[in-house]
């Protein structure tokens, strides 16, 4: 039997976890609709912070529908929808897919074919987000007391503090940004693409600053990957 990336099993196994997800979230929802009401909270300031959460829910999804889409052309859809509906992220499964697959020599131009090569993917990918979720509930406290003992005796270094870290975090993956500018201008279409990624997203801190516009906030990062993807889109067949 063939091997297939998008088979009724995985899809069978993908549409289990969704399920679970989505009886978790409204289990949730239904336990804070009660405590909402014995805490006398009127019904229609329930029903405005649930319709306004639910809007805020759509900036993720975009970022994670592209994630699904960006995976599913190697991986099929089933493990992506699983990963990114749950707790992945495209900054870091694509990474872990690619450095497994150039590991393994193979290519991701195309859908995978074999099976070792997918469970390889999928752990790489499963055991390498296992820290975070171990990590976080041991150290987070501790984190952040050490963030606001910092903020506390001084704001501008608690904010640099909070600043060099996203940039450590985001340095990480420069590497991969980086990597094959050697090999000619079509080394550097991820560079053109981090640049605009980059420009569009201080248009939206300009808009919110000088516009008054906070609810872009919300939005701003999932509109810059989206206008950086449709322009790697636009620009690869050009440069290639």
């Amino acid at each position: 039997m063939e091997f297939s990336t998008n088979s009724l099993f995985l899809y069978g196994v993908a549409v289990v976890v969704i399920l679970f997800v989505l009886a978790q979230s409204m289990f949730f929802l239904l336990r804070a609709w009660k405590r909402g009401k014995e805490l006398g909270i009127e019904t229609a300031k329930l029903k405005k912070t649930v319709l306004s959460t639910a809007v805020f829910t759509i900036a993720p999804a975009i970022s994670i529908l592209i994630g699904i889409v960006t995976l599913s052309k190697f991986l099929g859809i089933p493990l992506p929808w699983i990963r990114m509906s749950v707790i992945g992220a495209i900054t870091y499964e694509l990474p872990a897919a690619t450095s497994t697959a150039n590991a393994l020599g193979i290519s991701l131009s195309e859908s995978i074919r074999d099976p070792k090569v997918y469970t390889a993917i999928a752990w790489v990918m499963t055991l390498g987000i296992m820290p975070s979720i171990i990590l976080t509930p041991i150290l987070m406290k501790k984190i952040q007391g050490g963030v606001v003992k910092i903020k506390n005796k001084d704001s501008k270094w608690g904010d640099l503090f909070m600043t060099s870290m996203f940039l450590g975090m985001i340095s990480a993956f420069l590497g991969m940004v980086f990597a094959d500018i050697r090999i000619g201008i079509a080394g550097w279409i991820p560079i053109f693409v981090m640049l605009v990624s980059a420009a569009t997203m201080g248009i939206c801190g300009i808009l919110i600053k000088k516009c008054n516009l906070k609810w872009l906030e919300t939005y701003a990062m999932s509109i810059s990957m989206v206008a950086a993807m449709v322009f790697a889109v636009l620009i690869t067949p050009v440069l290639s």
